[in-house]
């Protein structure tokens, strides 16, 4: 019966062609446009919506919302919404990762030949008018041939095991569930199998980090798992700053125990002035920022539009926070 309300928040980046497609996919149901802004709005139409369709995370207005079953945050990562509150409740919470997991993996990989290059050295050389190697230049190696780690196989992980394969890598991939390894990944390790990731910390030249901050994931990579990797590997994170422990990643560059880190998040953002992280050898920060893809939008709405589907058929949807996802192993 079509008697459901769907709230749907005003400041989603939509064109005119993108809400009359919402439209389209809520119907029959009733879709109400409101301004996140307008408190006063915002409670009245919450009074009786079941659903609703937001740019940014949930805030205590809809945990609170007494119809409410179901909440879209319309960006990849969902931590902030994972309150106790809402799965005491029993929320639906849904977000739309993968919708820049292309891009994403592309970052990884610039992130790699720069280092794996030694980039910043040629470049410094470049600003200075000087033609030279620097020393050790003549023992860098190119990508094909080494092998990735990649922690996370979610969808920027996928995308990022098709990347490294096309180089001709070798490709171990880690998560949590059971499941067939995708496309690219030559070995897949699984912590429902009770595997655990030092075998991947051991043989990682590049160790990729590209899964969600939880409690469990938090300070994944710390002094302990450093010291199995190799002396010329290099780490990635596009995860959260707090999967890395910052003072022993520091610690092992200045050292010599690892060859570089690309980071695109940092712990704090922004990261403060003084904070050794800038002046760390072989490190390459980016502002937690990566290019947008062309069909970002058209990829999110069509998440959305999907798990509308699925919402009044009463199927699983897709991208669901999980509370066992936040306090389990990876």
């Amino acid at each position: 019966m079509a008697n459901r309300l769907f709230f749907v928040a005003s400041d989603l980046p939509f064109e005119a062609d993108h809400w009359r497609r919402l439209e389209e996919a809520i119907a029959p149901d009733r879709m109400l446009v409101v301004d996140p802004k307008d408190n006063d709005a915002v409670s009245s139409a919450l009074e009786g919506a079941e659903a609703a369709i937001l740019a940014g995370d949930l805030d205590e207005r809809f945990i609170a919302a007494p119809a409410l079953k179901w909440v879209h945050c319309n960006h990849a990562g969902l931590t902030r919404s994972a309150k106790p509150e809402v799965f005491e409740r029993g929320l639906i919470i849904t977000g739309s990762a993968g919708r820049s997991g292309a891009a994403l993996a592309e970052h990884v990989m610039m992130f790699c030949l720069l280092l794996c290059s030694r980039y910043p050295d040629f470049y410094e050389a470049q600003k200075r008018h000087e033609w030279r190697r620097a020393p050790g230049m003549a023992d860098l190696r190119a990508l094909y041939g080494r092998t990735i780690g990649i922690l996370g196989m979610g969808h920027t992980g996928e995308e990022l095991a098709k990347r490294a394969k096309a180089f001709e890598m070798t490709v171990l991939g880690y998560r949590r569930r059971d499941l067939p390894a995708p496309e690219g990944v030559d070995r897949m390790y699984c912590s429902d199998l009770g595997e655990g990731i030092d075998d991947i910390l051991q043989q990682a030249d590049i160790l990729a980090l590209v899964l969600n901050l939880s409690d469990a994931t938090y300070h994944l990579i710390g002094q302990e798992q450093i010291a199995r990797m190799k002396s010329s590997a290099i780490i990635v994170n596009l995860s959260r700053g707090g999967v890395v422990d910052q003072n022993a990643l520091i610690t092992a560059l200045d050292e010599g125990r690892l060859a570089g880190a690309g980071l695109d998040v940092t712990d704090p953002e922004p990261l403060p002035a003084g904070h050794p992280l800038w002046d760390t050898a072989n490190v390459l920060l980016t502002p937690h920022f990566t290019p947008t893809l062309p069909d970002k939008t058209v990829r999110s709405l069509d998440t959305i539009i999907e798990n509308i589907r699925r919402y009044q058929d009463g199927r699983e949807m897709l991208n669901r926070l999980r509370e066992e996802d936040l306090w389990s192993k990876i």
